[in-house]
Formats: structure tokens, sequence, C-alpha cells
């Protein structure tokens, strides 16, 4: 695939992935095991920013990865089953890669080690059943080993104080020689309604001290 792109190295890579993932789905096809196959494809967490033309986009989304901002851990999710996922199914409902091996482990009838994990089963969530919902009260995004930056419930979002970096009014790398980011320091908490602003644009902390409270619970 060298070459095979407009876009450089970074280009040719992602035309390869795409024609790797056909390869399977067509095997798959082929050997009569695509209604026996639940097929998942999925992304480590964000673009790497600093790469500029070898990142990626995070699209609407703010920031990228080594964040907890939505462009930092919100990733694409693509999964096919025929004739248990309902073609062009759409779920909103917040989910994570935690949840995959309790959903494999229930589906194929295999029991869970006995240490206690952090994952659910999203089987529901998966086949779009009806009023399916995230099996998660709240979700929580820590950097590194010990420290809570952010945490989620439902289409609320409450970022907690924490210094991130961003390449915002940064000299943005190139043909893979990346540039450098920025600290941002934010002292305060602030509180974002995902469903309305995917972007994290706008703090509505102060108007909704109801919901504050009830996150701030989750986090103590």
């Amino acid at each position: 695939f060298r070459g095979s792109s407009r876009a450089g190295a970074f280009g040719d890579v992602i035309q390869e992935i795409d024609a790797s993932a056909g390869e399977v789905l067509r095997a798959l096809d082929e050997l009569r095991l695509a209604e026996n196959t639940l097929v998942v494809f999925t992304s480590d967490n964000g673009p790497w920013l600093s790469y500029g033309n070898h990142a990626g986009s995070a699209g609407p989304l703010r920031e990228g990865k080594g964040t907890v901002w939505e462009g930092g851990v919100r990733v694409p999710f693509l999964a096919r089953w025929p004739g248990r996922i309902p073609p062009g199914t759409v779920c909103r409902e917040p989910a994570m890669t935690i949840d995959l091996l309790p959903t494999v482990s229930r589906l194929v009838g295999a029991e869970l080690p006995p240490r206690r994990i952090d994952g659910r089963d999203i089987g529901p969530l998966l086949r779009g059943e009806p009023g399916a919902r995230s099996p998660h009260d709240a979700l929580y995004f820590y950097y590194g080993t010990n420290e809570l930056q952010a945490m989620r419930s439902g289409g609320w979002k409450l970022v907690l104080p924490h210094t991130y970096r961003t390449m915002r009014d940064q000299p943005p790398g190139r043909d893979g020689t990346p540039g450098r980011y920025r600290q941002v320091r934010l002292d305060a908490p602030e509180l974002y309604d995902l469903a309305a602003d995917v972007g994290e644009t706008r703090n509505v902390f102060a108007a909704h001290p109801d919901v504050v409270r009830r996150l701030m619970g989750h986090v103590e």
C-alpha cells in the first residue's frame, strides 16, 4: 500500500487497514461463518493531534489523545452480526471497551474469572433491543494510575480540575514529526450536556446544581 494514497504514510496505513478489514469480512462470507460471528471494529483512544497531517481528526470533538475531553476518549465502534444486529442500528448509549469481555463471555456461555472487573454485558445495546440502556450508572476517566479527571453519567459529563495538553494555538506537526503541546490548567469543575453539546463548548455547571451534586456523589 506504499504510495497508494495522497496522504503519505498515514493515508497508506488507513487504506491498508480498510482493505484488511474487508478481507476478514469477505472470508467470513465465503466460508458461511458470518451469521455465527460477531465482528467488532473500534480504535485506540483519540487522534494524536501533535502529529498534524499524520494525526487523523476528532471531527467536532474537543482535543485528542492523552486528554479526557471527548476527542481523547470517544472512539468509533462498529459491530456486525447478521441476523443478530439489525442493519443500520445506531446506539447512543455510553459504553466502554471494558464491556467487551463480559459481553462476549455471555454470548458464548463462558464464565467470567472470579476476580471483579469493571466491564458489564452490553449485549442488549449491540442487538438494538428496544429501551436498552447503558449498564453503567457512571463511567470514570483516570489519567495514569490515580488522578480522576472526569466522569460521565448518562448524557452528562463532569470534568474535574486538572492539567491537560492542547495543540490549540500551537504549530502542528507535519509528515510524521510532532509539534509541541501546551499545558492548560482547569482550576474549577465544569459540566457538559453531551447530548446537546458534543464538542464540550458550553460549561453549564452553574445552571444545573442538582446534576452537579449527583455526579459529585459518584466522584466521592
